[in-house]
């Protein structure tokens, strides 16, 4: 049992389901234009001849999510405070906690490299009907906490680890002025989920209810 315990989970076997997983990534990410032919070329040949999960990671490293730079977050009315504005979210051995008040632009993208991210959404301004959060983790986690108001959908690849929709704490109160929040990305060997809370502050007895 010792040696299992030590034992790196990244030097473990690979299936040929993950090495599909990883190929429709690269694929997808083709689409989108981040990878010319000759690198999708490249990339699926390194793909399948793959054979521990440590071999996965430098093929999907880069391509965790859409790139934001230059995406615009809308100004404040006149007369109103300004809100800070983020179009990503980044922990490389770290963590980083996105909380409170602040504006979401239309895409914004949360990556955990051997860290931890936390996207709250329960006091942010979403700047768009329907927004898309690109997350992804290389052995870490992407925490993406949202509203009862808000409807998920949550569309990830995981290679051994998770990605889906946590238990919430607080019903879901769809309507049909509803915001969409869309959470999609991998997650190779860590873990992706979404997950209800109550407003900030609730005290935990109730929060315990449900």
């Amino acid at each position: 049992m010792g040696e299992l315990e030590g034992h790196d989970p990244g030097s473990m076997r690979i299936s040929d389901a993950d090495r599909h997983k990883v190929a429709e990534v690269l694929r997808e990410a083709a689409g989108q234009g981040r990878l010319d032919l000759d690198e999708l070329d490249e990339r699926l040949e390194l793909a399948f001849k793959a054979k521990t999960y440590a071999d996965l990671v430098p093929i999907t490293a880069d391509l965790h999510a859409a790139p934001t730079t230059g995406v615009p977050v809308p100004r404040p009315a006149a007369g109103m405070p300004a809100v800070p504005g983020h179009a990503s979210s980044m922990a490389i051995m770290g963590d980083c906690k996105r909380r409170g008040v602040w504006q979401v632009p239309e895409h914004h993208s949360a990556f955990a490299l051997m860290g931890s991210v936390l996207v709250d959404l329960r006091e942010a301004t979403l700047s768009s009907r329907e927004t898309t959060i690109n997350a992804s983790a290389i052995m870490g986690e992407v925490k993406v906490v949202v509203p009862a108001h808000v409807n998920v959908i949550v569309d990830g690849t995981p290679i051994m680890g998770d990605y889906g929709q946590g238990k919430d704490k607080v019903p879901a109160a769809i309507g049909p002025d509803s915001p969409t929040v869309r959470v999609k990305g991998i997650s190779l060997m860590g873990s992706v989920s979404v997950t209800r809370l109550p407003p900030p502050g609730t005290p935990r007895k109730i929060i315990g209810t449900y």
